[in-house]
């Protein structure tokens, strides 16, 4: 930072820009997927830092937004969702640069992101090439544990520990993956599942995936809490956009590929490896204590091939 310290409510933040680098920007903010709230904080800051990590940037900047009932609830509920986001934003390395905030009937919470990445080395939706591997980072299930959370389930004090430790943790060591191979083709998996984010990079790229279902790591409960019902709406919505458009092999449970479209906050990455280097960059996020869960492999698209066969 070039100017001002946090107390001196400067308007602006200068920051100096390394040479030969480019600049990365994304936002996001939503209501509180669990009930304490530092850990709110830390979670929306880790998805909005997400963004940034699946293309193989460096956090450089983050601002707040936040939506808070001044009215309804202490002070003391906002001070702990801004330690949270705060301690995320330091742990990725980055700048808490200020922010904005509202007053508003429902607490909502996240950060605009200002990003590093070389300009001729970074990851996208469009790099996906045929023959590629699909290493998962995070397991899925996110979406089903927070009902069962905000539905008090029997045992939700445990399950909301789960979904912090899934949900705040930062995808950096993908990031780094993605910037020390060189990969082309890289996503995170949020509000659109597994499987419509697969859909959207298939897209992008001109090719078809392969999604080898139970090969997907699955957060323990989430299926039996899927089978009772606990799916969310966005998860459900999610399905029934995307699954006229998905090839589903028979004989599949039809439950767990639902789990294939669950709305996950602060998911993993799903990066595309090409074959002769999936065992180097597994090591390097085993390492680093993230999965590498290799879920499918990228096709060629012929003709009116399906964007996405679940097998």
């Amino acid at each position: 930072m070039l100017a001002g310290k946090p107390g001196d409510n400067e308007d602006s933040v200068i920051l100096s820009f390394p040479q030969g680098k480019a600049l990365l920007q994304t936002v996001d903010f939503f209501t509180p997927t669990v009930n304490d709230p530092y850990r709110f904080g830390r979670i929306a800051a880790a998805n909005a830092l997400s963004d940034v990590y699946a293309m193989g940037g460096t956090p450089w900047s983050a601002m707040n937004i936040v939506c808070f009932p001044m009215k309804k609830l202490p002070g003391s509920v906002l001070t702990e969702v801004l330690r949270g986001g705060l301690d995320t934003v330091l742990e990725a390395g980055a700048v808490p640069a200020g922010g904005h905030s509202v007053e508003d009937d429902e607490i909502k919470f996240g950060l605009a992101v200002s990003g590093l990445v070389d300009p001729g080395r970074f990851a996208s939706n469009r790099g996906f090439r045929p023959g590629d591997e699909l290493l998962l980072t995070k397991p899925i299930g996110t979406g089903v544990l927070s009902t069962a959370v905000k539905g008090e389930m029997p045992g939700c004090e445990a399950m909301e520990d789960v979904l912090f430790e899934v949900c705040g943790r930062l995808n950096k060591a993908g990031g780094e993956v993605i910037d020390r191979l060189g990969l082309k083709g890289a996503t995170d998996v949020t509000g659109f599942g597994l499987g419509g984010h697969l859909i959207e990079v298939a897209q992008a790229s001109g090719v078809t995936v392969e999604l080898r279902m139970e090969a997907v790591p699955l957060i323990g409960q989430a299926l039996d809490l899927a089978r009772m019902g606990l799916m969310p709406a966005g998860s459900i919505c999610n399905r029934n956009h995307y699954l006229p458009k998905v090839f589903v092999a028979e004989g599949l449970d039809p439950v767990w590929v639902d789990m294939m479209f669950d709305a996950q906050t602060s998911g993993g990455l799903v990066l595309a490896v090409p074959p002769e280097r999936v065992d180097e960059a597994a090591a390097l996020l085993r390492a680093a204590g993230d999965l590498a869960a290799p879920i499918g492999t990228v096709l060629p698209r012929n003709g009116e091939a399906p964007l996405l066969r679940i097998v």
